[in-house]
């Protein structure tokens, strides 16, 4: 089909009124490009200022240069709708229509009304349907807010070529959801849908479908709506164990009461339930679920201390942590229990060190194991450990993390012995509690040397050690006098491969 462009005089009837005499002139230029289909690199965004009738007289091709507007007035699009109508666009009618399309449309399916979209195949419609949801998830803000209007157009057409699945009492503005349409709920999410997205989904249809309802990005305030719903559908004899495992972030709404009643028997179970895929649990629901589990007869293993982490394992009781197997311990990774109070320290130690009994015969490999339980181990194990004949290298943070009291028992050999190479960096903790103790609780006194530049003192030496230096570090830290001295005989006890005197 060959579009001609009408005489100006005609065109000019199309132009919207404008007083200023350069945007007359150019809109004149921009109707008569969009009228012949003419390319035109400067028309830009004044293409969007087209009245209706001039989209209707212009070459189908107009659509393609509407994609490049922000916004179409109501005027516009049904004039939009009108052109997509008669069939002679690149499009054709819209009863062939596909999901390719469907996309190809770009940004001007939003301005689709319900007799154009109602026109469209029930299975392009679903298949478009689906991809919005889909792609919903991971959407920014302003995104979600054009699919949902998309959703909500294509739901209403759906509704209205189908009476029997219509709302009644007005009720489901978008039909009942099912498991067909399950993606619709996201269509009832905002606050002021609530209920109408617990009248249109069935009981029954949100179990047989809830791993992919919580697919969806459900609001905290749906998901009490969905929880509701659960209760409802196992009311009286409450929520099978099987169930249990599929409620993912609904299950972190139930409150420690709740949790007390539910049936928790199998590691699978509370595996499932610890899942961080179901978001964050509070301190006091994963205590009540724990206690629920061990109460039931369960036992905790090696990959469900995994799950259920130091911090959690910190606020069980020392009853409770007192029922976990050394084995459990042994195959259950690295664990933070810093958080831990020093009695539960000194027990999940004793666990540990019969966890990992077979290696202290390699101190290396029994030191990368009990590394992270050391906080619960008494002096003579640390003496051991320091006394190995191999280098420890204990990293700082360990280091402040062994129990205070024990701490104090262990002489300046040891202590050295304990860091090796990391021995330096105690100097970064100098106002710890831990090492910034009164120096008459560390035993022994130590020789000096005096490289060419200051003094290197050590306990015995820490009167030459400078001001700023606590007294409580003098026994443990290097320290330089700030007058230069020369280097004496004992200089010769200097270890050059780490860089302090020998003892």
């Amino acid at each position: 089909m060959v579009w001609a462009a009408p005489a100006l005089a005609a065109v000019t009837l199309c132009l919207r009124v404008s007083t200023d005499p350069v945007k007359a002139t150019a809109a004149a230029l921009i109707i008569g490009a969009v009228l012949s289909n003419a390319e035109h690199p400067h028309l830009g965004a004044l293409v969007c200022d087209l009245e209706p009738g001039t989209i209707l007289a212009s070459d189908p091709n107009i659509l393609d240069k509407l994609k490049l507007c922000p916004a179409l007035t109501g005027a516009q699009q049904d004039a939009l709708n009108a052109l997509l109508l008669s069939g002679d666009t690149a499009y054709g009618d819209p009863s062939s229509w596909d999901l390719q399309t469907l996309q190809d449309l770009g940004p001007l399916v939003l301005a689709l009304d319900q007799t154009t979209l109602s026109l469209v195949a029930e299975a392009a419609r679903e298949d478009f349907r689906r991809s919005i949801a889909a792609a919903y998830i991971s959407q920014g803000h302003s995104q979600r807010e054009k699919s949902l209007i998309l959703l909500r157009a294509l739901a209403a057409a759906s509704a209205a070529s189908q009476p029997r699945l219509q709302r009644s009492a007005d009720r489901c503005p978008y039909g009942p959801i099912t498991a067909r349409n399950i993606d619709d709920i996201i269509l009832y999410l905002s606050p002021d849908q609530l209920d109408q997205l617990d009248q249109c989904l069935s009981n029954d249809v949100l179990i047989e479908n809830l791993e992919a309802v919580l697919e969806l990005p459900i609001t905290t305030d749906a998901s009490r709506v969905l929880k509701k719903k659960v209760d409802e559908f196992f009311q009286g004899s409450g929520i099978p164990e099987q169930q249990l495992r599929r409620l993912g972030v609904l299950s972190r709404l139930y409150t420690e009461e709740e949790i007390s009643q539910w049936s928790v028997t199998s590691s699978d179970t509370l595996s499932a339930l610890l899942s961080s895929s179901g978001g964050e649990w509070n301190d006091s629901q994963v205590q009540q679920l724990l206690s629920r589990y061990l109460a039931l007869g369960g036992s905790l293993t090696g990959p469900l201390l995994q799950e259920i982490g130091g911090k959690h394992l910190c606020n069980l009781q020392e009853e409770q942590i007192q029922q976990i197997p050394a084995g459990a311990i042994r195959t259950a990774g690295q664990l933070n229990i810093s958080s831990c109070s020093q009695t539960k320290k000194d027990q999940l130690y004793g666990k540990a060190q019969e966890a990992f009994a077979s290696l202290a015969s390699t101190p290396s490999h029994y030191y990368c194991q009990i590394q992270p339980y050391l906080g619960g181990a008494p002096a003579e194990d640390l003496k051991d450990l320091a006394n190995a004949g191999v280098a420890i290298n204990m990293d700082l943070s360990t280091f402040l993390a062994l129990n205070p009291e024990e701490l104090q028992k262990l002489s300046v050999t040891d202590v050295k012995r304990l860091l090796g190479e990391n021995l330096r960096e105690l100097r970064k903790a100098e106002h710890e509690p831990s090492v910034d103790r009164d120096a008459g609780s560390a035993p022994g006194s130590l020789s000096c040397w005096q490289p060419p530049r200051g003094t290197f003192c050590w306990g015995g030496c820490s009167e030459h050690a400078p001001p700023s230096i606590p007294l409580g570090l003098r026994w443990a830290i290097p320290c330089w006098t700030a007058e230069p001295q020369a280097r004496e005989e004992n200089s010769s006890t200097f270890d050059a491969s780490t860089g302090f005197g020998s003892f």
